[in-house]
């Protein structure tokens, strides 16, 4: 399979379907963005455009200012996420209050690249976000997939980007061992039924081939109707 053409909609004009690709931190939600890129879908990144809503100059910085006070910015005055990651992942309150802060802005810029991925006539697009359905993005996907791997998997990939064994259970205490069940209820809620689980414990070919069977079954209804 090396991509799809453009889904059309004989009663509208053609928009992109739309996935949302979400689920717990390690588990392979960027590779298989990256192998649905290669299918000829653009992808939005929201970790990186959450970088990018708390650059210099943006909005939320005045809020995480008064929020977390100066220890969580560097001499310069840029955000240090280092500082801010280290009070968050101990407090589920202070996570909560950045994600308010943080989240609408985020919102709007992954809006703003729907709009733009739109306007060039991308058939497909794909929002990667571990917060899809917190950020209020889930319910405007056509389908949400869950990505989804073993424990002893998702801490080896962890300690693989060069995470230590303290900051890896760290990590994953602060998302909660039941994450990927109370996604799933989330989802379901927020998007109806049309919610995949994508294993990515095999080897990439497996992985690979679960992605592209999964694409070609969710396109399929709309390629019958072309």
């Amino acid at each position: 399979m090396t991509g799809f053409a453009s889904p059309g909609r004989s009663a509208a004009p053609p928009r992109p379907f739309l996935i949302g690709l979400t689920g717990p931190i390690g588990c392979g939600k960027s590779t298989i963005a990256r192998m649905l890129g290669g299918l000829g879908g653009t992808v939005i990144d929201a970790d990186a455009l959450a970088r990018r809503a708390t650059e210099p100059g943006r909005a939320t910085l005045p809020a995480i200012r008064q929020r977390f006070g100066d220890t969580v910015f560097a001499a310069d005055g840029t955000l240090d996420r280092a500082a801010l990651a280290a009070v968050v992942f101990e407090d589920d309150a202070a996570l909560h209050d950045l994600e308010a802060i943080v989240h609408p802005e985020v919102r709007e810029l992954v809006l703003a690249e729907m709009a733009a991925a739109e306007a060039a006539g991308a058939p497909i697009v794909i929002i990667e976000a571990i917060k899809l359905v917190e950020g209020g993005l889930a319910q405007r996907c056509d389908e949400v997939w869950l990505v989804e791997c073993d424990p002893s998997t998702q801490r080896q990939r962890l300690a693989a980007r060069g995470a230590d064994e303290v900051d890896i259970e760290r990590r994953l205490a602060a998302q909660g061992a039941d994450l990927n069940d109370r996604l799933a209820a989330a989802v379901t809620e927020a998007a109806g039924p049309a919610v995949r689980h994508v294993s990515t414990a095999g080897s990439l070919e497996d992985t690979q081939t679960a992605v592209e069977d999964a694409l070609a079954d969710a396109l399929e209804p709309l390629l019958l109707d072309r």
